[in-house]
């Protein structure tokens, strides 16, 4: 009785969280339709599709669907199987992000602001993504807690997205990489059965979501000190267990 009442509440908690999206959605599309700049149009595109993701993902959540997904999911691999590769695949967009920074690769901002960027995004979509764990609770294929939506996918979707939006102009087949270890990251999390098909979709259409607004507005534009600082390299060093970083000064 505890565990369909359970189930019945993430249900309704995830209905109301489509609903409310809607309505902001629809707002924010009304905004922007009072322009019609290419930018502008180019946001509503991109927010339309990322709002495709948590409609979608939200409508499946604790459907037959999804659970058939899983137990087929399991069935091929075995259900003994855990491969839990995306622990380190979901940083991998951040290594390409920078890597090609050092190799010289034309970006749309300097590498401070990318890492403004980079960090504002990560922060809001993780805020984002455990404050719907905390209220939702539901329950993950294995049995544990906190499924909805996946933090690992909207980590590395986040990642992806800060990529594709700095090189999407001047290395375009590069700046859409990211998005394969993103959705890789996403498809392991349901294969080692830790996430349902509902959770990935959640978690990469908020992180697809976020980073666009962040882009959009460009919070903190004009704060970069080091702007004119051409020997000066300060990197984010970022893994499973902590987040630091790295500073570089050439006398």
């Amino acid at each position: 009785m505890e565990i369909k009442r359970k189930h019945i509440y993430s249900l309704f908690a995830t209905r109301c969280m489509l609903f409310l999206f809607s309505v902001l959605f629809a707002h924010t599309s009304n905004l922007l339709a009072q322009n019609d700049t290419l930018l502008q149009k180019r946001m509503l595109r991109n927010t339309l599709a990322s709002s495709a993701l948590i409609a979608v993902g939200s409508s499946l959540s604790g459907s037959t669907i999804e659970y058939n997904l899983k137990t087929n999911l399991r069935n091929a691999v075995g259900n003994e199987f855990e491969f839990e590769i995306e622990n380190q695949l979901q940083y991998a967009p951040i290594v390409e992000l920078y890597l090609a920074d050092i190799l010289g690769v034309k970006a749309r901002n300097h590498w401070f602001d990318q890492t403004k960027y980079l960090l504002l995004a990560n922060a809001s979509t993780a805020a984002i993504t455990h404050l719907l764990k905390s209220l939702i609770n539901k329950e993950r294929p294995n049995g544990f807690s906190y499924s909805f939506p996946s933090g690992h996918t909207s980590f590395s979707f986040t990642n992806a997205a800060v990529l594709h939006k700095e090189f999407q102009t001047t290395a375009p087949w590069f700046s859409y990489s990211g998005y394969l270890f993103s959705t890789t990251t996403g498809t392991m999390r349901m294969v080692n059965n830790k996430h349902w098909f509902s959770d990935v979709l959640v978690g990469a259409g908020i992180a697809l979501l976020v980073t666009e607004i962040i882009y959009y507005y460009e919070p903190l534009k004009n704060f970069n000190p080091f702007l004119k600082s051409q020997n000066i390299t300060l990197l984010p060093q970022i893994n499973e267990w902590s987040y630091g970083i790295y500073f570089s000064h050439q006398f």
